[in-house]
């Protein structure tokens, strides 16, 4: 069993940045791969970032690549995403997710562990 809790999230002007953080306690944190995914209201949940267990590969949704720095700590239990240039269409509950496959990392449903979701809004 894995808890996840993140945190960072807050109101920013379009342009700023903001990291978020997700603390991970229970089993195995350091050999379980990672994400980031977000949901604005009325849309489906949609794919961040992932990153693999030990770090060494990492994946971006085209929305946010070359913006969104996906990273963990793995000796912390945490995982980081550091968010620049945000944008207003950046608005959305951000969740961290443990336990999925690398293969299909994109799909909300294969990955087995949740976080509460920290809200990130950004002003025009």
């Amino acid at each position: 069993q894995v808890q996840l809790v993140e945190s960072g999230g807050g109101l920013v002007q379009a342009g700023g940045s903001l990291r978020l953080s997700c603390a991970a306690s229970g089993r195995a944190f350091g050999w379980r791969h990672m994400a980031w995914f977000r949901q604005a209201p009325g849309k489906e949940r949609e794919f961040v970032a992932a990153i693999t267990w030990s770090g060494g590969s990492k994946d971006y949704a085209d929305s946010v690549k070359g913006r969104f720095t996906i990273s963990r700590d793995n000796a912390k239990n945490t995982m980081y995403l550091q968010m620049a240039s945000l944008k207003v269409e950046d608005t959305a509950v951000y969740y961290c997710a443990a336990g999925g496959p690398w293969s299909d990392n994109r799909s909300s449903r294969q990955w087995a562990y949740w976080g509460q979701g920290t809200q990130v809004t950004v002003s025009s």
